[in-house]
């Protein structure tokens, strides 16, 4: 029972629900919406829920996450409608009631207290927003409200549907994944609050702000209302005022409703000198702003006073912005080029999956969003799936640039998208189209983070369409470039989408990503990378049976059911062809597990350093790129550069040595090393090593180059380029990058794996999904490296609590140094900490300072885990020490105060 407060500009979630088949209940609706009836043998459920979440909550069905016990759950439980039930208490029920909400997959006839308010055809969409006035209906004591949800279908529906990331779920998501709100107020309603800024470019220096706003006049007498406001700065910890301050009385008409304005030329306080404006991270501080709105209507008898002076607050809200400007012209390439506040920057980005049962959780959001700020990351994209208010304020604060938009292959593009699934358009769903687009711009128009929107994916829309959409987005005040597709089409409104989406989607080497052709490093790729990324052995263990974890390393033509239900994507061939080819036929579990570590880490790397490294070319320059996909909504093989229990391997680690501020680099294509600065100040005085050595540790180049410079904001400079051969150099060999400061301090070191043989790709051969590879490296002379002597020694210290967006966490600290002791020239390649309890089980999340490193002998390194204490369990840490050829170890983690 949620109870709700009668207080004027409440919105009180409704806490829960009750959840059962129709097929269960005889009961008339009438009778099921009726408050008090009883719900003995229905399941409970979270107030954003699919059905199948509750059932799994509930125990009525095992985890689908874990081998195939999801084939084990009859979808044939999905097919009629489900009752969600669930009641909610007032004193005074003379306040107007609304119910507000959207999330509803796909429909639902909703009824209040025994009467129907809406029905399917009102209410669907996933996306659109419905606010029902239940005044009339609302009594003092005990409410009910009850959807009656229809079964969904994305290929038939206007809601969310899953592709080839994941097996799809057997309820298709339907359910109710968004808060349903009980809005109370006076006569005069205040919705539509945002704010549209204006900031001078490029000097920063100043800033416009028009405040908008609807106010609505609820009842049958014409009424003055007063809406005021104030605007102040906020941090994590708490507002600060400005003293921007304005109001303004309008009157108005019985049931009439009027957009209110206030700029400076009426609110001089708005204009603002020095804004404190907002940066993607890594460019500058996350500041943000609110806007607190009231408006107030006079009381009975009190004379001809305006509302401010003597009313009664009807409604207030609050509401978050931040200053800064967007913009994406077309290069001259026909590239979308973002630059942000006036500063261009390239795009290094990851797919972003919710939870495959779409099961909010803000700490397991926010430890997602915290390590795609470790790896470097500054985008995220939403394919679809567009996450609740609450990720978009984590990405605000975490500086997270988000790319919104439509889902491909389902009824969002059944009417172009040809001969691809979907099913084409009926009357009805124009004008559901239109009000989710018109609902999604007023939840995201004023989040920093939201650079952009793309009305279409695979496929652009036609003109009906796109007229609905950008008609919307105009009305909504949408402050950003609208864009028409993620593939290489345009729209007839819009244009050309500057995008491109030539995959891959499968396996290719780590040097394809260098040419400037397919799905290589120039213009705007919007979803790519090399497919599979098997997770580490700790994950494996967790989400497949013993069956299924020999079959993945011995029958690459086995199905996967862990991979993907495409047909396309059902084995694991492409990749573990390659994988043997390159590395060796896998002898074992761990062995495979440990080549997939280290072809992952090589090829994740190589797909951002060749963005990096071409993004300020003079022809043909790349101007962005996201990894597809930055995680997967469950436990998978496939797409991802985290897993699902937040576990760390070779292509987290790829990513994130790829994404290094100042970062020394090699080219596949042409053998230069580069040094890439990401940070806004040039830096001068650098100095590159760069040495080759065969697997055993034998040294057969070694040159320095003293004096380099590189500018900021993503320049490079090229220090070296490295003979076509070297005397003596076996086929497989290791490259060795230092790149030091003035001081001689390190500031960026890289290791490489390479054969004097190349992958040979067949371009003539390409298709959508990846491009033949006709002739391997050979990097399989790693196998006869000797094993490497390590110690390691670790020390750990419980910090202070640490602020994050939500609440204080006390956060702990391992330091580990490590150091290769050997006597010859044998190097540890690509050694791996975990942090693990007493148990041997990995303390997750964690973020390290680095990891998966290769010293040579007499080297040291010295690495930071930090990690919430909480998550110890009590546990005293250790410190797992494996690597490629180096024996598993675990030390352990000292406290000290």
């Amino acid at each position: 029972m949620t109870a709700v407060p009668t207080a004027p500009g409440s919105a009180t979630p409704l806490s829960g629900y009750a959840i059962r088949s129709t097929a269960e209940v005889s009961d008339a609706a009438a009778v099921v919406s009726a408050p008090g009836y009883r719900t003995t043998g229905w399941h409970p459920a979270g107030p954003r829920s699919t059905v199948l979440a509750a059932l799994v909550a509930d125990g009525k069905h095992p985890d689908p996450f874990y081998s195939t016990n999801q084939q084990r759950i009859p979808a044939a439980d999905f097919t009629v409608p489900w009752w969600f039930r669930a009641e909610f208490t007032v004193e005074d029920p003379s306040s107007r009631t609304y119910l507000d909400f959207s999330g509803v997959v796909s429909a639902a006839d909703v009824f209040v207290n025994g009467k129907q308010v809406a029905t399917a055809s009102t209410v669907a969409g996933a996306y659109t927003r419905h606010e029902l006035d239940v005044t009339g209906l609302v009594r003092a004591g005990a409410n009910a409200v009850a959807f009656r949800i229809n079964p969904n279908n994305p290929r038939k529906n206007l809601t969310m549907g899953w592709l080839d990331w994941l097996q799809p779920p057997p309820d298709e998501n339907m359910g109710i994944v968004r808060d349903v709100l009980v809005r109370r107020g006076g006569p005069v309603a205040l919705r539509d609050a945002h704010v549209v800024t204006s900031l001078a470019l490029p000097s920063l220096a100043a800033a416009d702000l028009t405040v908008k706003a609807q106010v609505r006049n609820d009842s049958a007498e014409a009424v003055t209302a007063t809406l005021s406001g104030t605007i102040g700065a906020t941090d994590p910890t708490g507002p600060t005022s400005t003293g921007i301050a304005f109001r303004r009385d309008v009157p108005l008409r019985a049931h009439e409703t009027k957009t209110v304005a206030f700029a400076p030329a009426d609110a001089p306080g708005l204009h603002l000198d020095a804004p404190r404006v907002w940066w993607p991270a890594g460019m500058g501080a996350q500041e943000l702003y609110a806007l607190d709105l009231t408006v107030t209507v006079p009381v009975p008898g009190a004379g001809a006073r305006s509302g401010a002076e003597s009313g009664a607050v009807s409604d207030r809200s609050r509401h978050g912005f931040g200053i800064r400007s967007v913009q994406a012209p077309l290069n001259k390439d026909g590239a979308r080029q973002y630059s942000v506040n006036g500063r261009p920057l390239l795009i290094r980005g990851a797919g972003w999956s919710p939870d495959q049962l779409l099961r909010w959780d803000p700490t397991y959001a926010e430890d997602r969003l915290a390590y795609a700020r470790d790896l470097g990351l500054n985008t995220l994209r939403l394919e679809g799936h567009l996450e609740p208010d609450e990720f978009f304020d984590l990405a605000d604060r975490y500086g997270i640039l988000t790319l919104p938009g439509w889902q491909c292959c389902t009824k969002w593009e059944g009417e172009v998208n040809g001969t691809e699934a979907g099913e084409s358009w009926t009357a009805a769903d124009h004008p559901v189209a239109k009000a989710s687009m018109a609902a999604e711009a007023a939840r995201l128009r004023d989040h920093p983070s939201v650079i952009s929107f793309l009305i279409g994916s695979d496929f652009a829309p036609d003109a009906e369409i796109e007229k609905g959409y950008l008609d919307a987005l105009k009305a909504a005040d949408w402050p950003t470039p609208v864009i028409p597709a993620a593939s290489a089409k345009s729209a007839p409104l819009s244009g050309p989408s500057g995008m491109r989406m030539p995959g891959p989607y499968d396996w290719v080497p780590p040097g394809y990503w260098y040419d400037k052709r397919e799905g290589g490093a120039t213009g705007f790729n919007s979803e790519t990378s090399a497919g599979p990324d098997v997770p580490t052995l700790d994950t494996l263990r967790r989400m497949m049976s013993p069956a299924e974890l020999t079959a993945l390393w011995k029958d690459p033509a086995a199905p996967q059911y862990h991979r993907s239900p495409s047909r396309t994507y059902a084995t694991l061939k492409l990749y573990d062809d390659a994988l043997t080819a390159r590395y060796g036929a896998p002898r074992s579990l761990d062995d495979y597990v440990a080549k997939a570590q280290l072809a992952q880490y090589e090829n994740v790397r190589a797909q951002f350093e060749a963005y990096a490294r071409n993004a300020t070319d003079a022809s043909k320059p790349s101007t962005g790129v996201i990894y597809w996909m930055f995680n997967s909504g469950w436990t998978s093989l496939h797409w991802q550069l985290v897993d699902r229990f937040l576990d760390q391997g070779g292509a987290y680690f790829g990513a994130k040595k790829a994404n290094e501020p100042l970062h020394i680099q090699y080219s596949y294509d042409d053998r230069t090393v580069a040094v890439v600065n990401r940070r806004r100040a040039a830096v001068s005085g650098l100095t590159a090593r760069v040495s080759l050595f065969n697997t055993d540790g034998t040294q057969k180049y070694d040159r320095t180059v003293t004096g380099l410079g590189v500018g900021g904001d993503g320049a490079k400079a090229t220090a070296l380029t490295l003979p076509a051969s070297v005397e003596g150099l076996s086929t497989t060999h290791l490259a060795r990058l230092i790149l030091t400061d003035s001081a001689g301090s390190e500031v960026s070191r890289n290791v490489y794996w390479l054969s004097t043989r190349r992958d040979v790709s067949d371009y003539d051969e390409s298709d959508w999904y990846h491009t033949p590879t006709t002739a391997y490296a050979d990097l399989t002379g790693l196998r006869s490296m000797a094993q490497a002597s390590l110690s390691a020694t670790a020390t750990t210290a419980v910090g202070a609590d640490a602020p994050t967006t939500s609440t204080t966490t006390t956060t702990t600290t391992t330091t580990v140094t490590l150091r290769n002791t050997g006597t010859g020239n044998t190097p540890a390649l690509l050694t791996d900490l975990h942090l693990v309890d007493g148990k041997d089980v990995p303390v997750l999340p964690v973020q390290w300072s680095d990891n998966q490193i290769s010293l040579w002998p007499g080297e040291s390194a010295t690495l930071t885990a930090t990690y919430r204490t909480a998550d110890l369990h009590g546990s005293a840490p250790r410190i797992r020490v494996s690597g490629w050829n180096t024996p598993t170890a675990t030390v352990p983690a000292a406290g000290r105060r």
